[in-house]
């Protein structure tokens, strides 16, 4: 019932920052739905201090290490560039752009598919389809069927009902020509993968919404639409605590019907 609880309070927010069209953090949604569920369940105990201190940190250095890197590639390839032709700047990196939105790609799939493998591998630990040695494992007979059910889901889950967050990606917080595309994903794709072989959990989200800030900012400040900006970060800075309220009242709905839930 944590479990369940958990992930409806992930799901409400991320529905309702969906329809508001505003990128938040899947992953911080689940950290605060599950630490909801449980707080709700056992009380503050079950809250382990020194597992919050890497996700609370990277709520703020991951954005930052995103712009910095768009900031610094689109001022190096402004610089290296500086005597071409705009037009075939841009044919150039229409189709650059393929292979950093691929290096993107990999990097949000690397790095949120293996959160969503954890959790179901959780999940059917908590049923009982799995045991704690399995778990610890390679999940047994279910290795195969977790990781291509967390990819498939991610996958259509980004084709189906991603647009209204593109639209404020590519467009809202600042316009991005074909070069700024390519610095943004490039610099997130660095991120993401410079923080995954150090085991550091990070938002891909918070990521990509940095380096397009810092790529908007080097033409000028006034290029970042900064109201958009504030109203993404608020998003950011409730999404641990609204989602955990949510599943907190999801898990009390529970106990009304099942008490020794």
């Amino acid at each position: 019932y944590v479990v369940i609880a958990g992930l409806m309070g992930a799901i409400v927010w991320d529905l309702l920052t969906w329809w508001w069209r505003l990128p938040t953090s899947s992953s911080h949604a689940l950290i605060g739905g599950y630490a909801g569920a449980a707080i709700m369940r056992s009380g503050f105990g079950v809250i382990v201090p020194a597992g919050w201190h890497k996700t609370l940190i990277f709520i703020v250095v991951a954005p930052i290490m995103g712009l910095f890197l768009g900031l610094v590639l689109m001022v190096s390839v402004f610089w290296l560039l500086r005597n071409k032709a705009p037009r075939r700047i841009d044919v150039w990196f229409r189709r650059l752009q393929l292979l950093s939105a691929a290096a993107y790609s990999l990097g949000h799939g690397g790095n949120d598919a293996q959160k969503t493998m954890g959790i179901v591998a959780g999940a059917l630990y908590g049923a009982k389809y799995l045991t704690s040695a399995e778990l610890a494992g390679n999940w047994g007979h279910f290795h195969w069927p977790i990781i291509l059910a967390a990819h498939a889901a991610i996958a259509l889950g980004t084709y189906f009902g991603g647009w209204r967050i593109v639209h404020t990606m590519g467009s809202r917080i600042t316009k991005l020509k074909p070069v700024g595309g390519f610095c943004a994903e490039t610099a997130g794709a660095i991120t993401l993968f410079s923080t995954a072989l150090a085991g550091i959990p990070v938002s891909t989200t918070h990521t990509i919404t940095g380096a397009i800030v810092g790529v908007g900012a080097t033409t000028r400040l006034s290029a970042v639409r900064w109201g958009v900006a504030r109203r993404i970060v608020w998003a950011w800075i409730l999404t641990i605590p609204a989602s955990a309220i949510v599943a907190a009242l999801v898990f009390w709905a529970f106990r009304l019907v099942k008490p020794d839930a």
